[in-house]
């Protein structure tokens, strides 16, 4: 009961990462909202609260953070990651990319601080988690252009608001995955030109010689969103299999 008493709202629950995570901390005792932009793959996720949420779309992220009251965690998950060198990009592609994986992130955690600090002021700590990634914006990998900066500005965004908010008890983390198996993965390489292929060049790049399951990553998660990571703030947090070696 690691996270007992907390409120904590985690988005892109639907699924790979964000669902697992929710379920890790509604089985450490927190009251957990889990949020996706499609409601139907919220669905199954029993012992949780459940909300439909495009985090792009300003007005739904006030929305949902006046009605989940003061958060003492909150688990940014969402992302997208397009595929290309600077050549490839396309303007639109490279909107998306920061719209999603940077400003939704900066809305929904400046919608929700408010009420964290309330919490902080009571309880001493509140936490935020940042989904980050090593790939490209901690080390270079190709064909990673817009991923890779967008990720990268994570960190940036990370480190600012853990500066900014450190001596009023929030703190504030990113966590920097390897290569996941989740169903994000799955579908890149299924559209891969030669998908076999794809996935042996996926687990190549894993010095521990395989891929991360979502339950290597989980025990991060609930580790930075519980007080035992009270004395850690504006960190990028590695859990790569040892690429970044």
């Amino acid at each position: 009961m690691r996270l007992q008493g907390k409120t904590i709202l985690v988005t892109a629950a639907g699924q790979g990462i964000g669902r697992a995570s929710a379920l890790a901390c509604r089985d450490e005792g927190a009251r957990v909202i889990a949020t996706d932009i499609n409601g139907a793959l919220l669905e199954g996720l029993e012992g949780v609260e459940t909300l439909v949420l495009d985090v792009t779309r300003l007005e739904s992220v006030e929305a949902v953070a006046g009605k989940v009251g003061p958060l003492d965690g909150l688990f940014n998950c969402a992302g997208v990651v397009h595929n290309g060198t600077i050549l490839d990009i396309a303007d639109e592609d490279w909107a998306f990319a920061f719209e999603l994986n940077v400003t939704a992130m900066m809305r929904l955690t400046r919608a929700c601080l408010p009420g964290m600090l309330d919490r902080a002021a009571k309880t001493g700590s509140a936490s935020i988690l940042n989904m980050a990634s090593m790939a490209s914006s901690i080390k270079g990998f190709a064909n990673r252009t817009a991923y890779g900066a967008s990720k990268a500005a994570v960190i940036g965004l990370t480190k600012a608001i853990a500066a900014d908010f450190v001596k009023q008890g929030i703190r504030c983390n990113a966590i920097c995955p390897g290569t996941v198996d989740t169903p994000s993965l799955r579908g890149r390489i299924a559209a891969s030109a030669d998908p076999v292929q794809a996935e042996k060049d996926f687990i190549a790049r894993q010095p521990m010689g395989r891929l991360a399951t979502v339950d290597d990553i989980v025990p991060m998660v609930v580790f930075l969103l519980s007080d035992e990571s009270r004395f850690v703030s504006g960190q990028a947090m590695l859990v790569d299999g040892g690429v970044t070696i």
